[in-house]
């Protein structure tokens, strides 16, 4: 089983690229959670597991957490940060 790690940074509109951002700038959301992510990776169809005691070494030492995506062998892992980014988005519409 081959799990995927989602990093809050990596679809936080307040980061540059070069600090963490994965998706375009118009997709990112401000300061997302791991509670939201997790939610959105759930409705992509996937199991998740928080861990918040993780800091993602772009940000030093700030522990947002991180989220677990379970069994995602079938899908890219680009287009999972991009499905994720697109249902947060629409969450907090």
């Amino acid at each position: 089983m081959v799990e995927k790690v989602i990093w809050p940074a990596y679809i936080d509109a307040t980061l540059t690229r070069s600090q963490g951002r994965r998706v375009p700038e118009a997709s990112a959301v401000e300061e997302p959670t791991v509670d939201e992510i997790a939610r959105a990776v759930q409705q992509v169809g996937y199991d998740t597991v928080i861990e918040r005691d993780k800091a993602y070494s772009r940000e030093g030492w700030e522990e947002r957490g991180r989220v677990l995506v379970k069994n995602a062998d079938d899908s890219s892992k680009n287009d999972l940060i991009q499905a994720v980014a697109a249902y947060v988005t629409a969450m907090r519409n």
